[in-house]
C-alpha cells in the first residue's frame, strides 16, 4: 500500500495519474496547506521541504517502507517500481526524460509564476507581461513537439505525459476565458489539445480525476494571514 500525502495542484495531480494507470493501491491523505499542515513536525518528517506530494511505499527497496517527495522523483521511482511508462534504455528513455525535466524545471516553475503574479500580484504589470509571454512561449514548445511524435517522449504515454497534462488542465479551467490560448481545444495549438483530449479519455485518466474533483481547493476560506505563509510575504517575508 501506497500513501500519498496530497492537494489539488497539477504537482499532486501527476501522481494521482500515475498511481491509478499503474493500478497500484493507494491511500490519500490530504495536506491542508492554506492551514499550514506541512510545516507539522510529523509532516516535516517525511518531507523537509514542507511540500506535497509525497508517498511513503509500505513496500519499498528491500521490503521495507521507503519515502519519497518530488513529484518528479516520484514519477521515476513508481515507474521503476513497477517497469511501466519509462522506456528502460536506449533513445525512448533520454527522450521521456528529457521532456520530463522540460515539465519539471521550465513549464510548472514558470506557469506557477504566471498563475501567482495573474491571480493574486496583478498589479505588477511587468511580471505578468513577463510570465505571460513565457507561457506563451512554451504552449508552443510543447505543440510543436507534439507535431512531431503523438506523446511528448515519442510514440508511447509516458510519465512526461503525466507530469504535463495536469498543468494544461488547471490553466484552462483558471484562464481559458481570460488568456485563450489556454482554452481547451484553442486553434492556435492544435496538436497540444489533439495530445490533451487523448490523455483525458483513457480510463485510468478519468478515475483519477475523479479523485481529485472530490478534493476542492481550500483557498476560498484560509484567512489573510495563512495566505501570506505559504507565499512568504507580509510577516513571513525575508527582508535581507
Amino acid at each position: 500500500m501506497i500513501d500519498l500525502y496530497a492537494m489539488v495542484s497539477p504537482n499532486v495531480q501527476k501522481i494521482y495519474l500515475m498511481l491509478e494507470e499503474t493500478g497500484l493501491a493507494y491511500t490519500p491523505h490530504q495536506v491542508n496547506i492554506w492551514k499550514g499542515e506541512q510545516f507539522r513536525p510529523e509532516f516535516l518528517a517525511l518531507n523537509p521541504n514542507a511540500k506535497v506530494p509525497v508517498i511513503v511505499d509500505g513496500e519499498g527497496p528491500e521490503g521495507r517502507p521507503y519515502t519519497v517527495f518530488e513529484s518528479g522523483a516520484i514519477l521515476i521511482y513508481l515507474a521503476e517500481k513497477t517497469g511501466r511508462f519509462l522506456p528502460r534504455e536506449g533513445i525512448a528513455r533520454h527522450d521521456t526524460l528529457q521532456w520530463l525535466m522540460v515539465q519539471l524545471t521550465g513549464l510548472g516553475p514558470m506557469l506557477g509564476q504566471f498563475n501567482h503574479f495573474c491571480r493574486f500580484a496583478s498589479d505588477n504589470a511587468y511580471a505578468v507581461s513577463r510570465y505571460t509571454t513565457e507561457a506563451a512561449r512554451l504552449y508552443r514548445l510543447v505543440d510543436d513537439r507534439l507535431g512531431r511524435s503523438r506523446y511528448l517522449g515519442g510514440e508511447a504515454y509516458s510519465i512526461a505525459d503525466m507530469a504535463t497534462f495536469p498543468w494544461f488542465r488547471t490553466e484552462a479551467r483558471l484562464f481559458g476565458q481570460t488568456h485563450p490560448f489556454m482554452g481547451v481545444g484553442s486553434a492556435e495549438h492544435p496538436n497540444l489539445w489533439r495530445w490533451f483530449d487523448e490523455i483525458a479519455a483513457r480510463p485510468a485518466v478519468e478515475k483519477a480525476l475523479e479523485v481529485i474533483d472530490r478534493h476542492p481547493s481550500t483557498l476560498a476560506t484560509a484567512t489573510t494571514d495563512e495566505v501570506d505563509r505559504v507565499f512568504g510575504r507580509g510577516q513571513y517575508a525575508r527582508r535581507s
